[in-house]
């Protein structure tokens, strides 16, 4: 019996990449999907990118970085002590009040670790390492020691690692030889080499296993209209839509740069903005 699997991580908010992917692995004939996590922010979308993902119904979802972010902005948790701080926190807000009933607190429950058997391999699946969804450990240059990490004492052990975070698409092994794979990300792909760097289309994972193991791996990238994308923001009130816009151009995250973000945070005043809304939660 085969299964095909779409893997997919990081929209990061990026509703017309997802349609995308989703229109794709229809076509690939998937019975299943697993999300790795990182579903909202920077972009634009929030209710739009949850009821697709509801559509999708992964049957397996883990907790990324960006997903705590979300959580902790939108329940006034983030500090506005640094400019990268202040850009997760109003981003935040601005998923806190867009967001429909439930949806914070369902993503507060998503695990950070799934193990999950297909046929005769088991697959352990995270958003990084599976007890810390950030970091830099398992970037791709990092020593195949680092990549041990991902295979957690388990019974049975775990026959293949998939995990997201670093946006880079990743097929490795580990000092054992087990399998580390990563599908890329469906909204903000990214590698460090210009010409690579330049396919920044919507990049996903679909698995073929059977009886004996993966029969097949094929990693997916599938173009969008990214001035379509740019346009949704636009229209919207989401914050740092400058930052965006530059991004669906580029495909640069600005995350960590202070100068445009103190930039654009003292143009807005977005600081006062966040401890604003802070101070009337705390008021409800």
């Amino acid at each position: 019996m085969k299964t095909r699997i779409a893997v997919f991580s990081d929209v990061h908010g990026n509703l017309s990449a997802m349609r995308a992917m989703y229109r794709d692995s229809r076509q690939q004939h998937v019975d299943q999907y697993w999300f790795v996590g990182d579903l909202l922010m920077p972009g634009p979308s929030v209710s739009e990118i949850w009821r697709l993902l509801k559509i999708i119904n992964p049957s397996v979802i883990v907790r990324g970085n960006w997903d705590d972010l979300v959580v902790n902005g939108v329940r006034g948790k983030i500090d506005v002590n640094y400019p990268s701080h202040i850009y997760f926190a109003r981003l935040a807000q601005y998923v806190g009040q867009s967001a429909p009933r439930g949806m914070v607190d369902e993503i507060a429950n998503w695990p950070l670790h799934v193990t999950k058997k297909v046929g005769p391999l088991n697959f352990g699946i995270s958003h990084n390492l599976p007890w810390l969804n950030m970091g830099q450990d398992l970037f791709p240059t990092q020593s195949t020691k680092n990549f041990d990490q991902v295979f957690t004492p388990a019974n049975p052990p775990i026959d293949v690692a998939i995990y997201a975070h670093v946006h880079h698409e990743i097929m490795r092994y580990a000092s054992d030889e087990r399998i580390v794979m990563n599908p890329g990300a469906v909204g903000e792909p990214f590698n460090g080499w210009d010409k690579l760097h330049r396919d920044m289309r919507a990049h996903y994972l679909v698995i073929e296993v059977d009886d004996l193991g993966m029969a097949s791996v094929n990693f997916r990238h599938v173009g969008y209209d990214r001035k379509a994308e740019q346009a949704i923001a636009d229209q919207s009130a989401v914050p740092y839509v400058e930052l965006y816009d530059l991004m669906m151009h580029t495909g640069r995250a600005y995350t960590h740069d202070p100068e445009k973000l103190t930039r654009l945070n003292q143009k807005y005043g977005y600081a006062a903005q966040y401890l604003d809304y802070c101070k009337r939660l705390g008021q409800n």
